[in-house]
């Protein structure tokens, strides 16, 4: 399963922020620095308002959902690069995530404490690239220096790889990420192959107060970081972790009437976790029927067959053909059998690639 990594300076809210998106009290939240010393591990179910429409229309058993699994990792400090703080640890645990949730504390008080003396977001976002950005130029340095050595024996994966090493450089020199270089398409390819932490796609957790939450432009933090995601081409969103952390002791009717209260729509964790899903390059197709409702998780891009072995290896095996309707069709017509007569119900074959929200029934034979 691919994993988000939940990053940031200690006592911004990641662990907070975790124990909302996970509807526990599984990560211990302290006013002190270094309170999550190991990782904490959770997995997510994604929010999906079709699986409830769906399970309604068969008359479902069960529901399951997509998930996505999300990691609070300790909090960095400057000089983590060179092992100030928990930095190796840090550093070692992001390098094993699939992307990443910077946050980033948006809001004022006395109460709780700044490990930089004050309340400046970006500043603490780029004390965090810096010193990610001084882990990988040490990587690149030391590949590109063996890379050299290759290519001079005219070794072509050397010399691509090299070209690549070398548009990285001055990004990392920098400080800046290594995601801001400009790279082809086959280069971005090369680039993966590195490991590097800044390549990792970023979401940058706007963390507010309960009071600001309703009018967030209102806070200039808020409108700070978002510039700043703006030029990553990133995605900002806005987040009252600790008020999230109240609502999961809520139920849902509660947490709606509450929030409605704030002049706020929607959970900011339901937000979260679905750009967290998009993120990492994910969509679901949809199954149903009298026994289960269920999303599946695939890559972007997934073709028919390939999206069948989610399933089961020998639904993939024995493919015959995928038989789809959109979710939207399908609710509009009522039923299956509605879709089937106005011919809205197609056939595919194994080279079709799987749009998001599909309904698919796949037909096959082993």
């Amino acid at each position: 399963m691919l994993q988000v990594g939940i990053v940031g300076l200690p006592n911004v809210g990641k662990s907070t922020l975790f124990n909302a998106l996970t509807s526990q009290q599984a990560a211990l939240a302290a006013n002190y620095p270094f309170a999550t010393i190991e990782p904490n591990v959770g997995v997510v179910a994604v929010p999906d308002e079709r699986l409830p429409v769906l399970e309604e229309m068969y008359k479902s058993q069960k529901v399951v959902p997509a998930t996505v699994e999300f990691v609070d990792i300790a909090g960095l400090v400057r000089g983590a690069s060179k092992g100030e703080g928990l930095g190796n640890q840090f550093l070692a645990n992001i390098r094993e995530t699939d992307a990443v949730i910077q946050v980033v504390r948006c809001f004022e008080d006395e109460n709780v404490h700044h490990v930089e003396g004050s309340v400046d977001p970006v500043r603490d976002i780029e004390t965090i690239h810096i010193e990610l950005a001084l882990a990988d130029l040490a990587s690149v340095e030391k590949r590109k220096d063996k890379a050299e050595k290759t290519a001079k024996s005219g070794d072509k994966q050397a010399r691509a790889e090299l070209a690549v090493l070398e548009k990285l450089l001055p990004a990392l020199e920098a400080g800046h990420a290594a995601r801001t270089a400009e790279l082809s398409e086959e280069e971005a390819k090369i680039a993966r192959t590195f490991s590097l932490l800044t390549l990792k796609p970023t979401i940058y957790a706007a963390n507010v107060d309960e009071e600001t939450l309703a009018d967030p432009d209102s806070n200039p933090h808020v409108k700070a970081v978002r510039e700043y995601a703006e030029r990553e081409n990133a995605e900002t969103v806005v987040i009252s972790a600790r008020l999230e952390e109240e609502l999961v002791d809520l139920d849902p009717a509660e947490r709606e009437e509450y929030l409605a209260e704030l002049g706020v729509t929607g959970s900011g964790v339901g937000r979260m976790i679905k750009s967290a899903y998009k993120l990492l390059g994910l969509m679901s197709f949809l199954t149903a029927g009298p026994k289960e409702v269920r999303a599946w998780t695939i890559p972007v891009g997934t073709k028919a067959q390939k999206a069948a072995g989610e399933i089961h290896s020998d639904i993939e095996r024995g493919f015959i053909r995928a038989e789809i309707v959109s979710f939207d069709k399908l609710v509009e017509l009522g039923s299956e059998q509605a879709a089937k007569e106005k011919g809205l119900m197609r056939s595919e074959g194994k080279e079709y690639v799987m749009q998001e929200g599909d309904v698919v029934n796949f037909r096959f034979n082993v």
